[in-house]
Formats: structure tokens, C-alpha cells, sequence
């Protein structure tokens, strides 16, 4: 059995593993500990650190910290050096990872602290039981060999950045149907052609068509396009989504052609989606006998995404 297996007293608030790698900012190596609890039988400040853009300690009580029910065991904890970092009531998040090195078996007993708020009125967080004396003093579990130990800390400093999307879905949305009526669908020889512009939402779409393909089905599929056409108007991080179809048609509303209906999200970089092989062009001749035939357009605006304030 491990020692991680016997000692497994991590509070609620914190979780343990075993590692190889050190701990990355700040070590304390104690010898002759017994000596140290003796002269330091309430606590031990470190000396000061750097990590994450401020200034720490390490603070070990090797006889327990009996105020907060420590007795009997190590007490750890990391404290913010001085009050400079709290000025204009100002407020720390960090993630504390103590380690405690194992000789014997050349690993780390680590305890990760979840993310906890440093101010003013608490300027320190740690573990009152990190580990029993009896277990730690126990040269075979390997913390304390030769009258030697090592402590370790590792602080991790959580920046906002400021960053963030707002996502609001839209319970009740009302679908809107746009008829185009075109005409020599099955004789056009235009590169693209465009239908005019119609708004849905506080939005403004045109139907794009490409008569003859688009670059990758050139004389084979007829490919077919909602554009959102303002793109101009929207915020630089602004999205839209939006669910359509685009259905052709005969004169006597005849569906001809009625692909997947599609969800996607509208933007600057992404200002139009549909089918590039909405249809094959030998179908299009064979199928569209009227002229004008009819493109009908089904959009819906189901959601928006935007840059948080």
C-alpha cells in the first residue's frame, strides 16, 4: 500500500495526487526538523517569492496550527506579503498546489487548492491537517529521512482577461418567406445573380445565386446562397443565428427543389451559407418549364452573439 493510499485526509476543498515534477515556485528543504519544531514551535515564515505578478510567503506550522484544529498534524499555507496588492480594495484568485517531497521514493505528495479570493481581510489560504505528525515522522513513508524534509508551493494567479461572449437564443421566432421570381433559370449563362434585398429580424439578406456553379461544380450543379447583406452594420465579434431553407419552385407553387434545412451562424468572416449542389443543371432543364420560375427563401433568426461589455 502507497502512502498516497494510506493518507488520503484531503478536505473538501482540495485534492491530492502523487507526481513526479517539483513544484515550480518555491521550495523549502528543512534539516535538523526536529531541532526546527522545537524553535518554532508556533510557526515559520519563508522568505519572500515571486509568482504571478506578486509577492508571497510560505508559512508552516510543524506542530499544527491549533486555532484552526491542526493539532497533531503539519499545518501549511500561503500568504500574500504585505497589503500593497489589496490597494483600492483589490482581490486576488489564485490556485495553491502544496507538495511535500518523497525521499524514498523520489515523487511529491501534492495537495491542489481549488481557486479561492484573496483580499484584505484574508490574505493567506492553506491546509490546517496537510498531514498526521505520526505519518510524517514515520521515516519508511519517506517525508522525513534523516531528520530532512521538503516542502513546496506552487501559485497560480487566475487574470481575467476581459474576454466573453454573450449567446441569447430567442424562444419565439417567427419564420419569414421570401418569393423571388426569376426568369431563364435553365437558359442563364450569368456568372452570379442576386435577389433583392429583404430584412428579417433587424437583419438585411439577399438570395445569391450561381446560375452555372460555383468554382467547384462549374457546369454541373446549380449552387444557391443566403447573404447576409449588412454585414457592415454588425459589431466586429456580432453573430447571427439563423435557420432556412431555399426552396424552387413552379409557377404553380410546385416544389421542384427543397434541399436540408440549415441552422448556421452569420457574421463578418462568414457572411453567406447554403448549397453549393442545390441542383443539377441537367435537372434544372428538365424540371423548369415555367418561366419565371419562383425561389422561395424560409429564414429564421434564432439566436444572436455578442461581445460582452
Amino acid at each position: 500500500m502507497t502512502s498516497f493510499e494510506i493518507y488520503r485526509e484531503a478536505g473538501p476543498v482540495t485534492t491530492k495526487e502523487i507526481r513526479d515534477v517539483a513544484p515550480t515556485h518555491y521550495v523549502l528543504k528543512i534539516e535538523s526538523f526536529s531541532l526546527f519544531a522545537k524553535n518554532n514551535k508556533l510557526k515559520y515564515e519563508s522568505n519572500e517569492f515571486e509568482a504571478g505578478g506578486y509577492k508571497w510567503k510560505l508559512i508552516l506550522y510543524p506542530n499544527g496550527d491549533k486555532s484552526r484544529n491542526g493539532e497533531d498534524h503539519i499545518s501549511i499555507y500561503l500568504a500574500v506579503s504585505g497589503t500593497s496588492a489589496f490597494q483600492s480594495g483589490g482581490a486576488i484568485h489564485v490556485a495553491v498546489s502544496f507538495s511535500l517531497y518523497d525521499q524514498v521514493r523520489d515523487r511529491y505528495l501534492t495537495e491542489q487548492g481549488r481557486v479561492t479570493r484573496l483580499h484584505v481581510l484574508k490574505a493567506q489560504w492553506g491546509v490546517p491537517r496537510y498531514i498526521p505528525l505520526k505519518f510524517f515522522t514515520d521515516p519508511s513513508n519517506g517525508y522525513l529521512v534523516d531528520d530532512t524534509c521538503v516542502f513546496g508551493v506552487e501559485v497560480f494567479v487566475v487574470k481575467s482577461s476581459g474576454v466573453g461572449e454573450r449567446v441569447r437564443m430567442l424562444e419565439e421566432s417567427t419564420p419569414y418567406t421570401y418569393e423571388w421570381k426569376i426568369s431563364r433559370l435553365s437558359s442563364s449563362e450569368d456568372e452570379s445573380r442576386y435577389s433583392d434585398m429583404f430584412t428579417v429580424g433587424v437583419y438585411k439578406w439577399k438570395v445569391y445565386m450561381r446560375p452555372r456553379g460555383d468554382s467547384n461544380n462549374r457546369g454541373k450543379n446549380l449552387s444557391m446562397f443566403l447573404w447576409l447583406y449588412n454585414t457592415e452594420d454588425l459589431a466586429s465579434n456580432e453573430k447571427v443565428n439563423v435557420r432556412f431553407v431555399i426552396r424552387l419552385k413552379s409557377q404553380n407553387n410546385v416544389v421542384l427543389r427543397q434541399p436540408e434545412v440549415l441552422t448556421t451562424w452569420f457574421s463578418r468572416s462568414i457572411p453567406n451559407c447554403g448549397w453549393p449542389s442545390f441542383m443539377p443543371l441537367k435537372m434544372v432543364r428538365e424540371s423548369v418549364k415555367d418561366d419565371p420560375c419562383v425561389i422561395e427563401a424560409e429564414v429564421t433568426v434564432v439566436g444572436t452573439s455578442t461581445k460582452l461589455p
